[in-house]
């Protein structure tokens, strides 16, 4: 890694940090916030499908940002939308506002991520290729995951101890100005590398390009978009099943008021996250396509989440909350990489926000409908619900596979000298 890559690879490293633990201060609470407000349990997840709303919204135009403008100038809004909307969520929360302003709010929350959502990601890879970097992706997004497990570990305790010595709503104000200093932050020291913004079409002709072009390189290609098409399946089901869990553990721990319990529950996610990131590199290794590595994650997430719904213990449940967060965290940088090699650079946050797109769809209508089944028979019943929804995305990623795209075997070597200054790049970066 040349000492060019590794400052992107640091830049971008700070950046999952900060915006990591922002969010991570209410990741363990954010559902009970909601109910707190006064919301039921189908208007909470309903809230969050109205988030996930926002991004299916604001995914294509603010590709046209990132694409037009610069993935620096896309993160900058992104930072700066979500700690106002955060400060926003807390004002209804102290006013117990009606459910009318919260879907409001989560729109704002959705316009705010869909600014990071490809940009990021795509700002790293065309950064790392124009400074000459030959290693894996996956090591990268693997040490992404592990820093960004970190951030979650600190600021999922703190945020649910902070909750329980103050009130619900304190974490919130913490995750506003986090993001407000990462908008500084992000403002000296990322800078569009290896890619030149295309400013010569207009918003309405460069929007209706980026929608073009992600259907081009998105949906045509059979391998990308049976991909693209399986997200909204696992996307839908995790995001219900990471907020329903924060209740539901505090029903099998026998005290709904245990706030620092619903945090560390979150942080023990973020050591699971911590190893998966760690070992997502060598166990992509021992298998010869990436495919393989996405399809048994996605198998194992449906087996715990069906064990999840059945079980009345709650350290059980912790234990099987670790495996789940694990298999998500080593399938995570595979499915990135994969995705990564088979788009060309230029429409690479397009499509990556396509993928995204399709993945909140599928929180829209997945969300409330789990919410709702937990209002009738409860969150155990709803997380097996869920597993059969999971199940649902198998077939596509099978053809993919199918596809025998090239993307599907690259990475498989035994890359020793990427893996091995894994440390010193994570260290330096935090």
């Amino acid at each position: 890694m040349t000492p060019s890559a590794r400052r992107v690879q640091g830049v971008y490293l700070t950046l999952l940090l900060g915006n990591t633990l922002a969010a991570a201060f209410i990741w363990g609470i954010n559902t009970l916030f909601l109910l707190d407000a006064g919301l039921t349990n189908f208007e909470a997840f309903a809230a969050n499908a109205f988030f996930t709303a926002g991004m299916v919204v604001f995914e294509i135009p603010t590709g046209v940002v990132a694409d037009t403008i610069g993935r620096r100038a896309s993160y900058l809004l992104g930072t700066i939308t979500l700690s106002l909307s955060t400060a926003l969520y807390w004002l209804l929360w102290v006013w117990h506002s009606p459910f009318v302003w919260w879907a409001l709010a989560s729109v704002l929350l959705g316009l705010g991520f869909t600014f990071f959502s490809g940009a990021v990601d795509a700002w790293l890879v065309d950064a790392l290729g124009a400074t000459g970097y030959t290693g894996s992706l996956e090591a990268v997004f693997g040490r992404g995951l592990v820093v960004t497990g970190v951030a979650t570990l600190v600021g999922s305790v703190l945020g649910g101890v902070i909750a329980q010595v103050t009130n619900l709503g304190v974490p919130f104000l913490l995750r506003a100005a986090v993001l407000a200093i990462m908008f500084v932050v992000a403002f000296v020291e990322m800078h569009d590398l290896g890619f030149t913004p295309d400013k010569s079409m207009g918003p309405l002709k460069a929007t209706r390009n980026v929608l073009n072009q992600s259907i081009e390189h998105g949906m045509r290609k059979r391998s990308v978009r049976y991909v693209i098409l399986s997200a909204p399946f696992a996307s839908g089901v995790g995001i219900y099943a990471f907020y329903a869990l924060q209740p539901y553990l505090l029903v099998l721990y026998g005290d709904p008021n245990a706030y620092s319990i619903a945090g560390l529950a979150a942080a023990v996610l973020s050591l699971a996250q911590v190893a998966g990131g760690l070992l997502a590199p060598r166990l992509r290794r021992m298998f010869a396509k990436r495919t393989t590595t996405v399809i048994g994650a996605s198998l194992t997430s449906i087996v715990i989440l069906v064990l999840l719904g059945l079980t009345a213990f709650f350290w059980f449940a912790v234990v099987l909350l670790v495996v789940w967060g694990f298999v998500f965290a080593v399938a995570g940088p595979v499915r990135q990489a994969y995705l990564n090699d088979m788009i060309p650079s230029k429409q690479r946050a397009t499509v990556l926000s396509f993928d995204s797109l399709f993945g909140s769809l599928g929180g829209v209508v997945i969300q409330p409908t789990l919410g709702r089944a937990a209002d009738l028979w409860g969150y155990g019943t709803s997380l097996v619900i869920g597993g059969a929804i999971e199940l649902i995305g198998i077939p596509f990623l099978l053809a993919s596979r199918r596809q025998g795209d090239p993307a599907d075997t690259a990475g498989a070597r035994d890359d020793q000298g990427d893996a091995g200054d894994h440390g010193d790049t994570a260290v330096s970066a935090s």
